[in-house]
């Protein structure tokens, strides 16, 4: 009896409840739209979340990784040539270019921070595998110091980036010539704390150890093939060999300046006039 009594309490609330649905729905129809809208975006967010994780960074990934066996194989078709005796150096020009890219729109820290290790690490190599004057390797050099800079400045968070392109660094001012600011760069990577056991702290050391035997500026091979300069057409001095006619009262001329015959005795005098 008491559970009948309750189940039809129950089902009178029940109905009680859906009859006054409407009314109660329209006293707080913005506070449902509002509730929804909230529901829907965090689930879009979740759902991008996920799309971003598992479909964007492994693209993004691939891309990368594309990017540098472009570069591996690049070294490898120049190596190839060099035993040819062809420069085909500017070939890692191209993956400099995509990885430098590749930086600017990654959301990734971590990978941008590689791409731009490696792109800077592309600039120079171009420098050590072919030929190019000095201005050249200036300029290449401070596009590679400042991928460098980027690199270490967006890679704080991770020490073993961040001290290898401090160590990047180091050497685009071995191959400036700039001795004493690369040892103080290789000082502080192996005096800092925070790069502990990476890699750079034991090449540092090494280069520390090794520049004094080293120490000259780094001389890259000169342009084969340089612009050719304008010189002016040389002059060439026609004196007459006629005897006893002194050589000082005859002014020299021009290779291309008609000559004069007036100057040297019977020259004008017509053929068969001999006596």
């Amino acid at each position: 009896m008491k559970s009948e009594h309750r189940h039809e309490l129950k089902t009178n609330e029940l109905a009680e409840w859906l009859a006054n649905l409407p009314q109660w729905t329209k006293e707080n129809l913005v506070t449902i739209i509002c509730v929804s809208v909230f529901v829907v975006v965090l689930a879009g967010l979740y759902f991008w979340r996920g799309y971003s994780k598992n479909v964007l960074q492994v693209r993004e990934r691939t891309e990368l990784t594309y990017l540098l066996n472009q570069l591996s194989g690049g070294k490898v078709q120049i190596l190839q040539a060099q035993a040819q005796g062809r420069d085909l150096s500017f070939l890692l020009l191209q993956p400099a270019k995509g990885l430098e890219a590749f930086a600017q729109t990654t959301k990734n820290n971590r990978m941008a921070a590689l791409a731009l290790i490696k792109q800077a690490e592309a600039l120079r190599g171009e420098l050590h595998y072919g030929t190019a004057e000095q201005s050249y390797v200036t300029e290449q050099i401070s596009k590679a110091k400042a991928s460098y800079t980027q690199a270490m400045e967006i890679s704080s968070n991770n020490p073993s980036l961040a001290a290898g392109a401090r160590f990047g660094l180091g050497l685009c001012e071995e191959e400036l010539g700039n001795f004493e600011q690369a040892r103080q760069i290789y000082r502080d990577i192996v005096a800092g704390a925070g790069y502990e056991g990476t890699v750079a702290v034991s090449q540092a050391q090494r280069r520390l150890k090794i520049m004094a035997d080293h120490e000259q500026q780094i001389a890259f091979k000169p342009d084969p093939n340089p612009k050719p300069t304008v010189t002016s057409q040389p002059q060439i001095d026609i004196r007459p060999t006629t005897p006893g006619l002194p050589a000082n009262i005859i002014p020299p001329f021009s290779i291309n300046r008609p000559l004069d015959f007036s100057m040297f005795p019977g020259a004008n005098e017509p053929a068969g006039s001999e006596e």
